[in-house]
């Protein structure tokens, strides 16, 4: 409906050649140049400065049609509003002059326009990795009573074919930082969680190509498509997904076959079966329109993925899978026996836990994290180390947010369990020269419920800069909650919560300028 309102007289107007006056809490401009007359927002959609106070030009003698925000050089096209230089549109407002009064309609479009146009702005603010517009198009967005998942879906759909080798960690992390959104209390920390994972997005895209999906479609095959992703055929195993969805394959039974290629290798240091568990659970957030992206970028990940038990250091993985069955070889051992030792020592344990899987999952989490509280910090500072070496938190922290993954996994498929536990031994020996004697004191947790939530509380401020920091403190938080909920309060949720503590609260080495250069010069030094 429209709403004209009385914004003084036109000799006024044309005499001083600007004006501004409020409406409807709002504060508006209105410029008189030669025969035009333009209604706008006077504050500049960029940082809110008054363009009251900027220039403007002149494109032909007489008709004004660029204004300027002289603080940070914002130029808008008056004609439509569009920034020539910036990137949000300045809203227009239309004019009409009765009787020497200049009336402007101050009426919102309808809702419907307006997320569109928020959608819009938002997908090229991500386009730009523009963090500030990003969180003012979702104001937008959700000012005009937009479905923050429908903003979500909108973004994964139009970049998931920017990401160079499949979904990472801006879409792994996506389900737990709409967790946090849905639980937060507040419209401003509803705002920080979702800008957080859409400025995830726009990070790991940003100047990267199109990725060509085929179009084609195959009728569903489940060893078919095993085949193709353990032969690398990327368009193949697509195709089978295509054909998947088009005859309506459960997303259950998908899942599952997803999971039987992530773990059909140690590899990928467990993004493979990470991703796996957080894809689905996205698509089941943020809908049906969603799927098929998600999917696609997920077998472009597990195609690409390392085989990491084809190089030596894990070469007796695929022996020990080979010998699984079962059987208790070794009674009493606990999480101690997996540290310390390397791979295939780890691995011969591992078959010696045989019996109930979940029983020697308790011990192998266990053990984990018992190896985070004996990280050894100092190994995040050498300088003088081969490329080997170059371990730090988040390589400790992968064997928690792997754990409750193929945990969920294997629960789903229980044919699955040895290939996920002997995994975790993987993931214990190689993390072993690493490690002091004896755990750091001092890290236990009294109320793990207040721990919890004070660690989610600081995510909204985390001032990590890279979002990669900030999404692995995230989905460390989430699985650890999943697995104390799972394995209840005792010895085992004391270990996981004591090892989380140490984590968030140690500091964290975003850059080794030293570490790089020096191993640089050694690499070309060697190459001859």
């Amino acid at each position: 409906m429209e709403n004209w309102v009385d914004a003084g007289s036109l000799e006024e107007l044309s005499a001083r050649g600007r004006r501004v006056f409020k409406a409807g809490g709002r504060q508006l401009l209105l410029i008189k140049a030669g025969d035009r007359i333009v209604a706008c927002n006077n504050r500049c959609p960029h940082q809110g400065y008054p363009l009251s106070e900027g220039t403007l030009s002149e494109a032909r003698p007489g008709e004004a049609c660029t204004l300027t925000c002289n603080w940070h050089n914002w130029k808008f096209d008056l004609s439509s509003g569009e920034a020539l230089v910036g990137g949000d549109t300045l809203r227009l407002y239309p004019v009409d002059v009765r009787e020497g009064r200049v009336f402007v309609d101050v009426s919102d479009p309808p809702q419907a326009d307006l997320q569109a146009r928020a959608i819009t702005q938002l997908l090229a603010a991500v386009e730009d990795d523009d963090r500030g517009r990003i969180a003012r198009d979702l104001a937008r967005f959700l000012k005009a009573d937009g479905d923050p998942m429908v903003a979500l879906q909108a973004v994964v759909v139009a970049r998931a074919d920017r990401h160079e080798y499949g979904m990472d960690h801006a879409y792994g992390a996506m389900p737990d930082w709409i967790a946090l959104h849905m639980a937060a209390l507040d419209d401003v920390r509803r705002i920080v969680a979702l800008s957080e994972t859409i400025s995830h997005v726009a990070w790991d895209t940003l100047r990267q190509p199109v990725i060509a999906f085929t179009t084609e479609s195959r009728p569903w095959n489940l060893a078919g498509f095993l085949d193709a992703v353990e032969n690398e055929q990327e368009q193949l195993a697509a195709s089978f997904i295509r054909g998947a969805l088009a005859s309506r394959v459960p997303l259950a039974a998908l899942r599952r076959a997803f999971g039987r290629a992530a773990l059909a290798h140690y590899q990928d240091y467990g993004h493979a079966a990470i991703f796996v568990v957080k894809g689905f659970q996205l698509v089941d957030l943020l809908g049906a329109g969603s799927v098929e992206a998600v999917l696609l970028a997920l077998v472009r990940r597990l195609v690409y993925a390392n085989r990491e038990d084809k190089i030596p250091e894990f070469r007796s993985y695929a022996p020990a899978l080979a010998r699984w069955d079962g059987r208790v070889r070794k009674d009493g051992l606990g999480p101690e026996a997996f540290l310390h030792q390397p791979v295939p020592v780890t691995l011969e344990r591992v078959l010696e836990l045989g019996g109930e899987p979940e029983a020697g999952y308790r011990v192998l989490l266990a053990a984990s994290a018992m190896a985070m509280l004996r990280y050894d910090l100092s190994v995040d500072e050498h300088v003088d180390k081969p490329v080997s070496h170059n371990v730090g938190w988040l390589d400790f922290t992968h064997m928690l947010t792997f754990g409750n993954a193929v945990r969920q996994l294997s629960a789903d498929d229980p044919a699955l369990w040895p290939q996920a536990l002997l995994q975790m031994g993987c993931f214990l020996g190689r993390v072993s020269p690493f490690m002091t004697r004896e755990a750091a004191p001092g890290w236990g947790v009294g109320d793990i419920d207040a721990f919890l939530a004070l660690e989610r509380e600081r995510l909204h401020d985390h001032g990590l800069r890279d979002p990669i920091f900030s999404s692995h403190r995230l989905k460390v938080l989430a699985a650890v909650a999943e697995e104390i909920a799972w394995a209840g309060r005792g010895p085992l949720a004391d270990l996981l919560a004591a090892a989380t503590n140490r984590y968030l609260n140690t500091g964290i080495k975003q850059h080794h300028g030293l570490r790089m250069a020096t191993q640089a010069l050694a690499f070309v030094a060697a190459e001859g």
